[in-house]
């Protein structure tokens, strides 16, 4: 791909789309090439992509798209996330493509908040949000040195794609807005992602195989590797799941920094995929409660396994890796699960995690959200789709108290786990509601009963 500017776009005080659109089917037409947006303003509805084109973002350029989400209509994609079927900037069916900066990306999210749910600790969002970008079965993606602001749902979106490189991107979300995810790589393969930025309320950098209209996996993820990220998120910094239809096999996450975050780590099996070969090595966490409205609550490293639907058994969790992994929590390392398919094989190196009595007192749960409960909008989960739903007791279903308190490890339904160097600092006298056993494993009775179900 030629880097050096084939057409240049100055910025103008009406909308731009049909001009920048133009630009990007011209410079396709005649094989490659890069549309620049200059320095300024650029006022845009939904662009679309083409094969062989980059879209730079020169230094002091700023792509304002409209924050309405009508306009929008034309840049419809196939994979739906929390009623959303739009977004900002699509590609499908394309190769080699890139998006890249120094400039920004003013997405607009406040335009798309609804309320405030104080008590949940979220913000309450718009029925119907775009995603910033979403690529669909490409090939040779390339995004780099770019920034996002503000997004109103998922950030970076990449479907079914193969051969991605995500470099120095930054994305700087409202840290209370619900789905609000960094990046999310959903069914992709051969993907590096490397000296990323992402402070969101949301997942960070979140791997999904996400089902298709047929209610089929979309596909699989597989080698994939993520280093040197900076993550900060009130849900999961690095994270594998909840939407797991495909399988994923050899996943790295190494030398990343988890700052000011609810989970650090995150496994989540739900709907019969498998994750097999998965390492995080050299992480440093940050982990802190929140409020129950974000799911988990200060736990460095969290693996569930859980049947979203009953007659559909989550896939299972093999051969993952944890080492070197580092800093401080209000929660536990919790590896849980209630599905028949189980997590099997687990290596836990060199731990030397710091923890803390958190001022909110929702670490002392282990959280099994999403379950069957949230298949179904609840009425009260303030317009978010498998958010939370409660009981007849008023409790949120799926958060479920450490049996005898809160350890620092906990594990359920964990076959073949070995802890190797690891060291937990704990405060004393314990407090009130934790358990005196820094480690803790539940195994399944010889009736073949498990307590730590739901």
């Amino acid at each position: 791909m030629n880097r050096l500017p084939s057409l240049l776009v100055e910025p103008a005080q009406e909308d731009e789309t049909a001009r920048i659109q133009a630009a990007i089917d011209q410079v396709a037409a005649r094989g490659g090439g890069c549309v620049e947006l200059a320095e300024g303003i650029h006022n845009t509805r939904g662009l679309r992509l083409q094969s062989g084109v980059e879209l730079h973002l020169a230094k002091g350029a700023i792509l304002r798209p409209a924050a309405v989400y009508g306009a929008y209509e034309e840049t419809s994609v196939s994979v739906i996330a929390e009623k959303s079927n739009r977004a900002m900037i699509v590609a499908r069916n394309a190769t080699d493509i890139a998006l890249t900066g120094p400039g920004r990306i003013e997405a607009g999210g406040e335009y798309f908040i609804a309320g405030n749910d104080e008590a949940m600790g979220t913000l309450v969002p718009a029925e119907y949000r775009p995603r910033v970008v979403v690529f669909e079965s490409c090939r040779g993606v390339r995004i780099e040195r770019l920034e996002i602001v503000d997004s109103p749902m998922w950030t970076l979106h990449l479907v079914n794609c193969d051969d991605v490189y995500v470099s120095c991107v930054k994305v700087s979300n409202n840290r209370r807005m619900p789905n609000t995810d960094g990046l999310v790589l959903d069914a992709c393969r051969h993907v590096v992602v490397e000296d990323c930025d992402i402070s969101t309320a949301d997942d960070g950098i979140c791997l999904k195989t996400s089902a298709g209209p047929d209610g089929q996996a979309i596909g699989e993820c597989e080698n994939v590797l993520v280093r040197r990220c900076l993550v900060e998120s009130n849900s999961c910094a690095l994270k594998i799941g909840t939407e797991s239809y495909g399988d994923f096999t050899n996943v790295v996450f190494e030398d990343c920094r988890v700052h000011d975050s609810n989970r650090g780590l995150g496994l989540f099996s739900r709907d019969g995929g498998h994750m097999t070969d998965i390492r995080f090595s050299r992480i440093e966490v940050d982990c802190h409660e929140t409020l129950d409205g974000f799911w988990g609550s200060g736990e460095a490293l969290t693996v569930t396994v859980v049947d979203r639907i009953p007659t559909r058994r989550a896939g299972a969790v093999r051969n993952l890796v944890v080492e070197d992994l580092r800093g401080q929590m209000d929660g536990a390392i919790a590896l849980v699960s209630t599905s028949a398919a189980g997590i099997e094989g687990v290596r836990l190196s060199r731990l030397r995690l710091r923890q803390r009595k958190g001022p909110l007192g929702t670490g002392l749960r282990y959280d099994l959200r999403p379950t069957n409960a949230d298949i179904a909008l609840s009425a009260d989960a303030a317009g978010r789709a498998n958010a939370w739903t409660k009981g007849a007791d008023g409790r949120v279903v799926g958060l479920v108290d450490y049996p005898g308190g809160m350890p620092a490890l906990f594990t359920a339904g964990t076959e073949g786990i070995s802890i190797e160097e690891a060291h937990f600092e704990r405060p004393q006298p314990i407090p009130e509601g934790w358990n005196v056993e820094s480690v803790v494993h539940k195994v399944t009775e010889p009736d073949g009963s498990r307590e730590w179900e739901i």
